[in-house]
This record gives C-alpha cells, structure tokens and sequence, in this order.
C-alpha cells in the first residue's frame, strides 16, 4: 500500500503525537501489536469498529516503510 498516508496521521494534540489512524484515536502501535498477538484484521476491526479494512494495512504498510528509512536498534542477546 503506497497511500499509507490518507489513512494515517500525527498530531501532538492526538495520543501524545504517536501515530494514529486519521479521525480515530487507534494508534498504529495499538493495531500492530493486535496483529503481532494473532488476531485476524476481522477480529481487530471488531475489536476497533471504527477501523477498516485499509486502516490496517495502512498500519502495516507504515511500519513497513519505518523499517525501510530508520536506523534499527540490534536486538540484545538474551544469552548472559
């Protein structure tokens, strides 16, 4: 999905700045970690009835192009 943006937007004055899905408070992290957990898209839209379809995969296509543009951390190893 290249049109994340129509689906998604930043305001400081919405959930402390964290990225949300435009005219609800359901932030991206909110969704991603629903999904994460192994609801389906259908189980999380129930769960968020505001949501749709190409909310989430907006969702998903955003986290996709973070990954893309940001520096990531490297995981810790667990091993001691």
């Amino acid at each position: 999905m290249q049109n994340w943006q129509e689906h998604i937007s930043i305001n400081p004055k919405v959930c402390h700045g964290k990225p949300c899905i435009k005219g609800t408070r359901i932030m991206i992290s909110v969704i991603l970690d629903n999904f994460a957990e192994g609801m389906t898209f259908e189980e999380i839209i129930k769960e968020y009835p505001p949501l749709t379809l190409p909310g989430i995969r907006a969702a998903i296509a955003y986290a996709a192009q973070l990954t893309r543009e940001e520096e990531l951390l490297p995981l810790r190893s667990t091993k001691s």
